[in-house]
């Protein structure tokens, strides 16, 4: 078991920096020298000619062809499906290091012994309700009625919660304390003092983890009462956003999963079991979240949502894809699939058998072509006005999308659909296309990263300090960029300020440092530039020219911002005497 406590952001930071990411893929991927890179064909898509690209002095990897980049650790995470503290340890065990974990927040022996004595509870627990099944008649004959059997009973550890107030209670309190079972969620606690059972006449679904604990659970009912299902709550041990009921089985029955479909219950699951599709999950009373998507993602490179076709299916299918959008991947395919009226996948599949049931998976809908065809069912875009509405909640939308060859053509459907450029679509951000043609361009003549050609002051300032750190020193007051107001002053301001603080970072560990950060989108994309000159001299002078042309655009926008104040309010003397000021500045620019 591994270590408790959280490992030092300072350790990480030593890791990375001592580290050769080229070594680390290597091991796995065979590299061959190209310039001042390496390149091989892409480990997480087929190709026939080598787009994956690492880079020694920036310690960071990127594909051309898929969009797959990051650091060593995320290089583990994903080639190797690991998690972020395993992709640590296996670095860390590489070169003979122990990793730490901070004294201030590690567990202590009370809180580890408090941990462990939570999982054996649940453990306890789902044994006592598999046990309760077999004795309960009424129990045994649902489950008979739903056409599911004894074994697929067995391998998912359903069980059974007698119709009882106390019954399971009584039966864990012989070891465990009242508190425990109440932390756990077994039992809820009453305003009056003492617990009554949580479950009561339900069959039990154990949720487990990635290890096979069991961290919660699903009660289900038998006849029509409500609620239809009761979820565990947030417990020390249980965190419903980042858990997936069934994934622990799927692979336990498949060692390499090529796809997962998520389905909306348990018992959709068991039954596809049943039938061989072993590689169902569903959420757990949520709707499917980005970490949902994460760990799909490091699992398998297809991901099938399976949906009623009424309303209520639709409105899970478009939260599922708005959340999906934020993490959105080349290389990873996401599709949407809608059931027949009246159909459910265990019902489905029981009338049609599983053949004809994954054969139905070639006609679920791409999510790119879904987030067309839903957005166009909510406007009528023969209409301006419509067209109009469409746009700007594509727009909205297509913003939250990391810069990717999909989205490239996720936007180039949207300008054939409305006969409005691309540029348009995004209200005026710099256009995509225009964005990705040098860069693929590279690819076909050297395979290196793209060199900065036209990038402005602010973003090409950020490429040169992430290519050469100690260029921090260059600037003089960081607080006068920051308060300027432009845009992107604020990365390039974080940027500057890490490097004062940690003077020997390195532009990966800005990278990892913030890793599901608003600022991780951003960084990556300037991870993908190359300045022009690799030379120190010229580096040097270019960002020195970068923080020149930053400083008098500045000045432009605080006038412009007086000029209209001047029009509309008037201007006080100090207002008036900054006008005078700033334009003399500008004169001798």
């Amino acid at each position: 078991m591994a270590a408790s406590g959280l490992i030092p952001r300072e350790f990480i930071d030593q890791l990375l920096a001592r580290c050769d990411i080229v070594d680390v893929i290597n091991a796995r991927v065979p590299l061959k020298k190209h310039g001042r890179e390496y390149q091989a064909c892409c480990p997480f898509h087929n190709e026939k000619t080598p787009s994956f690209t690492v880079s020694p002095n920036k310690q960071f990897y990127h594909c051309f062809g898929c969009g797959m980049n990051g650091s060593a650790i995320t290089f583990l995470m994903e080639y190797e499906h690991l998690e972020f503290v395993e992709a640590i340890e296996s670095i860390a065990s590489s070169m003979g290091l122990e990793v730490p974990r901070e004294e201030g927040r590690k567990r202590s022996p009370q809180q580890q012994q408090k941990q462990k004595g939570l999982v054996d509870l649940m453990a306890e627990a789902s044994t006592y309700y598999q046990k309760q099944l077999k004795l309960n008649t009424a129990a045994v004959e649902y489950m008979k009625n739903r056409g599911l059997s004894g074994e697929i009973a067995q391998a998912y550890g359903v069980g059974y919660s007698k119709k009882s107030w106390d019954a399971a209670i009584k039966h864990l309190s012989s070891r465990y304390r009242q508190e425990q079972i109440v932390e756990s969620g077994i039992a809820i606690a009453k305003d009056e003092g003492g617990s009554y059972d949580r479950y009561r006449d339900r069959i039990m679904f154990p949720i487990r983890n990635r290890k096979g604990q069991v961290i919660g659970f699903g009660g289900r009912v038998m006849g029509d009462d409500t609620p239809k299902y009761i979820n565990s709550p947030e417990t020390p041990l249980f965190h419903k956003s980042n858990e997936l009921y069934g994934l622990y089985e799927a692979r336990q029955a498949t060692r390499k999963l090529e796809r997962i479909i998520v389905v909306e219950g348990y018992m959709d699951v068991i039954s596809l079991a049943q039938f061989g599709i072993t590689y169902g999950v569903a959420t757990l009373g949520t709707a499917t979240t980005q970490q949902h998507i994460e760990i799909l993602y490091r699992t398998v490179p297809e991901i099938i949502f399976c949906f009623d076709g009424d309303r209520a299916g639709k409105e899970a299918a478009w939260r599922a894809l708005d959340n999906t959008l934020p993490v959105l991947r080349d290389d990873k395919a996401i599709h949407f699939m809608f059931l027949p009226d009246g159909e459910d996948p265990d019902s489905l599949v029981r009338s049609i058998g599983k053949e004809a049931f994954e054969e139905s998976f070639s006609s679920a809908t791409p999510l790119s072509a879904y987030f067309i065809e839903a957005l166009s069912a909510k406007f009528n875009i023969t209409q301006n006005e419509g067209k109009a509405q469409f746009l700007n909640e594509a727009s909205t939308l297509l913003k939250k999308v990391p810069e990717s060859q999909l989205k490239d053509l996720i936007l180039q459907d949207i300008a054939k659909l409305t006969g409005v450029d691309r540029k348009s679509i995004l209200k005026g951000k710099q256009d995509v296309a225009e964005q990705e043609t040098p860069r693929r361009s590279s690819r076909r003549n050297n395979a290196s990263y793209q060199r900065s050609v036209t990038h402005p002051p602010i973003q090409y300032a950020c490429i040169l300090l992430l290519n050469k750190p100690s260029l921090a020193q260059l600037v003089k007051n960081p607080e006068q960029i920051a308060f300027s107001g432009l845009p992107g002053t604020d990365l390039l301001t974080t940027l500057i300020e890490s490097v004062e603080e940690s003077p020997h970072i390195n532009a990966i560990t800005l990278l990892e440092r913030w890793r599901h950060s608003d600022l991780e989108s951003d960084l990556l994309q300037l991870m993908k530039s190359q300045p022009n000159s690799d030379d120190d001299e010229i580096m040097s002078k270019e960002f020195s020219d970068c923080l020149a042309s930053i400083e008098k655009q500045a000045r432009k926008s605080k006038l412009e911002i007086l000029f209209h104040k001047q029009v509309t309010d008037g201007l006080s003397d100090q207002e008036k005497g900054d006008i005078r000021y700033l334009t003399d500045q500008l004169s001798v620019q």
